[in-house]
Parts: structure tokens; C-alpha cells; sequence
């Protein structure tokens, strides 16, 4: 499993790029202004390119620092 990482978009470029990992397996959960709750839930699915201070997403893209929890296979992986 993931360990030691502290950065989302380090965990999700493991999740993305480990042969033991699939990031359609991830749930992402960020800041949205405006949302219920301010919080928006996507699918490690929607991901469509990792860029260096933002993810590019089916939808839109999302800076990391919005990133507050990354969810794989059930488990918390990431939490600020």
C-alpha cells in the first residue's frame, strides 16, 4: 500500500503508475466552493492527466492543495 507520502499527487501518481495499484480504484475527495458542503467527491476514473500543481480531470481540473482526502479500496489513504 501506499505509505510515507504526503503529497496527493505523489499517492496518486503511485496509485496511476504501480503495477500493484489502479487509480480507477480511488475515490478523490477536495474543497469546491459553492458544493454542499463545500466538498466534491470524483472517481480516480476521472482523472485524465496528472500535471505538476494540478490534476486535469474529466470535468475540469483540480488544484492539489484542494485535495483533502484520497479513498483506495475502502481504506483512507490521505487525510489533511
Amino acid at each position: 500500500m501506499v505509505v510515507n507520502m504526503t503529497n496527493p499527487r505523489d499517492i496518486l501518481n503511485e496509485l496511476k503508475w504501480k503495477q500493484d495499484f489502479d487509480v480507477n480504484h480511488a475515490e478523490i475527495w477536495y474543497i469546491h466552493r459553492g458544493a454542499p458542503n463545500d466538498t466534491k467527491i470524483i472517481s480516480g476514473k476521472d482523472i485524465v492527466k496528472l500535471e505538476k500543481s494540478f490534476m486535469k480531470t474529466t470535468t475540469g481540473t483540480i488544484p492539489y492543495h484542494r485535495i483533502f482526502k484520497i479513498i483506495y479500496e475502502e481504506k483512507v489513504i490521505f487525510k489533511r
